[in-house]
């Protein structure tokens, strides 16, 4: 078994195109068979060096890996050329003269009559001397395929038997008369000679899978097994697009999703495991990984289940791993911390985080005092009694360990003294010690921040609490 990804480097990878990759390398992993890749760059004016390094980096932060050297599409237009030459000699292609403002003409008064547009076949029917007559004027020509009567029908892994009427196919150009092979043409042969089995791609290819089924044909080609995906769809129902925000793998990565994260989502768009599970591996993926259960119908990207994905493999790792992951996006203003001081951290963050720079983010209070504070937090937390409770508390604090159960004990019992519960010290000191009114533990975090670090922040909070107490 042989399948390959085929991108085009005339844009960013996009998520469209890397659940494709990951559902032809989920199916080769799990079949032990081969994944390989290409590159289809004959779009010269369009294509860059630049994307094509974009998508192998897309693809490599994946964990999508390939199967020997990437093909180079560009580099066998010999090989495609030769093909197409044979097809006219066998006499299943032929020579149009048609010049281009004579087939718009054409299509103009097809689409004022109302109707759509197909060849009209005038240069199929011309005999051997037109043709050696128009070659002598020098007129230049095109390649196109001669299409058969009848319909083409193939089995589609996804949509089972599919069929399309002839008719309503024109005779498409295989090669261009600059005589340079069109993609049709291209990626028959490309995928013969690296004998792909199966061909997974998109919906949006579906049209064109006839016209290729018919070149495998005239060719003499073994045909391998076509299967087309759902598309996937924004949250309005209509196909992803920049309108609904990222859509380039790149974009995801920089934004601070984990990549086992993004490859777990990506591959539950369209098809499932067969039971509930939804954090799963690229190892328990390629283990479950079955064909047969994608689905007909189209997904929605769905970024909130994302963002909730990615907070779970987020907790999957190792505190170490994620220490390493979250210093990439640093921001700026903090670079200067030390790393052991994000690294101690790291434990207490773990479990707030959806996306790699909620670490700084939702943690800012590690590392600077709050300039303001919540204010919803302040109405409801820092009432009358709350000064001289947190002004009783601090001699407790300057001579106590500073350890979290030591500090869970203090504060516990100085709200058992005053006669209160212990979330009316508990919740204002948090207030004072982070601007927020959601954190980690408090006393884990206390034990963090250090004596300096709390009492100076609660000294800075007691100038704010309104007065009188009582």
């Amino acid at each position: 078994m042989t399948l390959r990804f085929a991108p085009s480097p005339t844009g960013y990878l996009h998520v469209g195109g890397a659940r494709t990759a990951i559902f032809n390398w989920l199916f080769a992993r799990s079949a032990g068979g081969r994944f390989l890749l290409r590159i289809e760059d004959t779009d010269r004016e369009r294509s860059s060096d630049a994307m094509t390094r974009e998508i192998l980096g897309g693809l490599t932060w994946l964990g999508v890996d390939w199967d020997g050297e990437p093909v180079i599409q560009s580099a066998r237009i010999e090989r495609h050329r030769e093909e197409c030459l044979r097809l006219e000699a066998e006499g299943r292609a032929y020579r149009c003269y048609c010049t281009q403002e004579e087939l718009e003409a054409k299509r103009e008064k097809a689409e004022s009559a109302g109707g759509a547009f197909l060849y009209d076949r005038t240069c199929r029917h011309l005999t051997a001397e037109q043709r050696q007559a128009l070659d002598a004027e020098g007129r230049s020509h095109v390649l196109r395929f001669a299409v058969p009567d009848g319909r083409t029908v193939f089995n589609d892994i996804v949509h089972d038997e599919t069929s399309f009427s002839n008719e309503e196919i024109d005779d498409f150009v295989i090669l261009r008369s600059d005589g340079t092979p069109t993609y049709m043409m291209a990626v028959v042969v490309d995928d013969h000679d690296m004998e792909v089995t199966h061909v997974l791609r998109g919906d949006d290819h579906l049209s064109n899978t006839p016209k290729q089924v018919m070149l495998y044909r005239a060719l003499g080609y073994e045909m391998p097994q076509f299967g087309h995906l759902p598309l996937i769809l924004g949250a309005d129902k209509k196909r992803l697009s920049k309108r609904h925000g990222a859509t380039s793998v790149g974009e995801f990565q920089q934004r601070g999703y984990l990549p086992e994260a993004m490859f777990n989502f990506l591959a539950l768009l369209g098809w499932s495991p067969g039971d509930d599970r939804e954090i799963l591996s690229r190892d328990e993926l390629v283990d479950t990984f079955d064909i047969v259960r994608v689905l007909k119908k189209s997904s929605v990207f769905d970024e909130e289940k994302l963002d909730w994905m990615n907070g779970q493999h987020i907790r999957l790792l190792d505190d170490e791993d994620l220490f390493r992951r979250i210093l990439r996006h640093r921001p700026d203003d903090l670079a200067d911390i030390p790393e052991d001081d994000i690294r101690r951290i790291v434990p207490l963050m773990k479990e707030r985080m959806e996306r790699l720079p909620d670490f700084f983010a939702n943690g800012r209070y590690f590392y600077t005092d709050p300039e303001e504070y919540d204010e919803n937090g302040v109405a409801k937390r820092w009432k009358a009694g709350t000064g001289a409770l947190l002004r009783g508390l601090l001699p407790r604090l300057e001579e106590c360990d500073f350890s979290a159960a030591t500090l869970e004990e203090v504060i516990r019992g100085a709200a058992e003294d005053a006669g209160v519960g212990a979330g009316k010290l508990i919740h204002p000191i948090r207030l004072a010690l982070t601007g927020t009114t959601a954190s980690p533990s408090l006393f884990d975090m206390m034990e963090v921040l250090g004596r300096d670090v709390c009492l100076r922040r609660l000294r800075a909070a007691l100038e704010r609490i309104s007065e009188p107490e009582g």
